[in-house]
């Protein structure tokens, strides 16, 4: 019952939220700053609208944390580590929350990747390739790289019934509909969103089961099959779609959001400190 009724009360103040508003004005809404920056406004939001909560920011997770939050979950598990300072660095940061044990917890890791620059470069004019005879650049590999984090995070948080990781891509190798570009000369280049040589989205959907992106699905999913009960973390991916920029205020309200869903499913762990002095 406690739970359900701090579920309700995070929600109730959620809505009453002014959300990105309340930190910065709309001349800031369209300049690019770092997913990092923006996490920080979120704590400053957080602690606006929870002032009985305690909340921090940090950039690095050890190898070590991560592997003694494993042997809590079972004693087999989190026994290798070669490099002891070895860590691993989201680029948007960690945010966490103090519960009512004093214990920190995860709500919300962040990650911001652009890959492709074919828009840009037709918008140029310029031609690409080994022999600058082409218009559009093969896709590389390096957004895979994100995997790692996601896999780490994951350990870290294996004993959590909620997975608050936040991915946001943007660039031409993440699109999901057909767009058509003008170069300065006027030819109209034609961009295939289901194109192999071009996409990389398939590429990180593993990362959430392949369920859809644009969805905040930082809640766990159980799935039962036969006699089993499997419990899935899935990333929550945000592309842009038609190769856009993404905004600040678009990317604050995606992350609160997730942050809110994580308060409200630690919402009994947080009990005391969220009824204290009401």
């Amino acid at each position: 019952m406690a739970k359900k009724n701090q579920s309700k009360r995070l929600t109730s103040q959620h809505k009453q939220s002014q959300g990105v508003v309340g930190i910065f004005g709309d001349e800031a809404k369209l300049h690019d700053i770092t997913v990092g920056k923006i996490s920080n406004l979120i704590i400053e939001q957080l602690e606006k609208e929870y002032p009985n909560l305690s909340f921090r920011y940090r950039k690095t997770i050890k190898k070590e944390e991560i592997n003694e939050a494993l042997q809590k979950v079972d004693k087999d598990l989190g026994q290798t580590l070669f490099v002891s300072n070895s860590s691993i660095k989201p680029d948007g940061g960690i945010i966490e929350v103090k519960d009512d044990n004093g214990n920190w917890r995860i709500i919300l890791v962040s990650e911001a990747k652009h890959q492709g620059k074919d828009i840009e470069n037709i918008l140029k004019g310029k031609l690409v390739g080994t022999a600058n005879n082409q218009d559009l650049m093969a896709a590389g590999n390096a957004i895979e790289r994100s995997h790692k984090n996601i896999s780490e995070i994951a350990n870290f948080m294996l004993s959590e019934s909620h997975f608050p990781y936040v991915l946001f891509l943007e660039g031409s190798n993440f699109l999901t509909e057909t767009i058509s570009i003008k170069r300065p000369d006027g030819r109209i280049v034609k961009l295939e969103y289901n194109s192999g040589t071009l996409n990389r989205l398939d590429r990180l959907t593993s990362a959430n089961y392949g369920m859809p992106i644009n969805t905040n699905l930082c809640k766990n999913k159980f799935v039962k099959h036969k006699d089993k009960t499997i419990m899935l973390q899935a990333t929550s991916i945000y592309s842009q779609g038609n190769g856009g920029k993404w905004d600040v205020k678009n990317m604050f309200d995606i992350m609160i959001e997730v942050s809110k869903t994580s308060l409200q499913i630690l919402g009994s762990d947080l009990f005391n400190q969220i009824t204290k002095n009401k």
